[in-house]
């Protein structure tokens, strides 16, 4: 199984970015999809995760500016982020949480 995750960067408050997961090793289809993030200091917590019936859930603090999709034909997670804020920097987490299974992570910076 590999998680493999891009498109983290530095941005501005209020800017946008896009996260991506390339999922392989597993029917990508058929599972729960989650993404976490883990600021310097802080636990891991749970952004958004999304269902194999493509269900989602975000966390309180992104609601509204975070959005979770699959493209189950390439076998990838997305993550939306707008609206950017400083808190919300942290290194991010692509998972399958059913195994445990995790990517390396992607640092997002907020700053300006």
């Amino acid at each position: 199984v590999q998680l493999v995750e891009s498109g983290g960067g530095l941005v501005q408050p209020g800017g946008s970015l896009r996260l991506s997961c390339i999922a392989s090793g597993f029917t990508f289809s058929s599972y729960a999809m989650s993404w976490y993030r883990q600021a310097p200091g802080k636990e891991r917590e749970l952004v958004a995760d999304i269902t194999a019936r493509f269900s989602t859930k975000f966390a309180d603090s992104v609601k509204g500016r975070f959005a979770i999709s699959r493209d189950n034909a390439k076998n990838t997670l997305y993550l939306q982020m707008n609206s950017l804020k400083p808190e919300d920097t942290a290194v991010y987490y692509c998972a399958r949480p059913s195994y445990n299974n995790w990517g390396q992570g992607t640092q997002v910076t907020v700053s300006s």
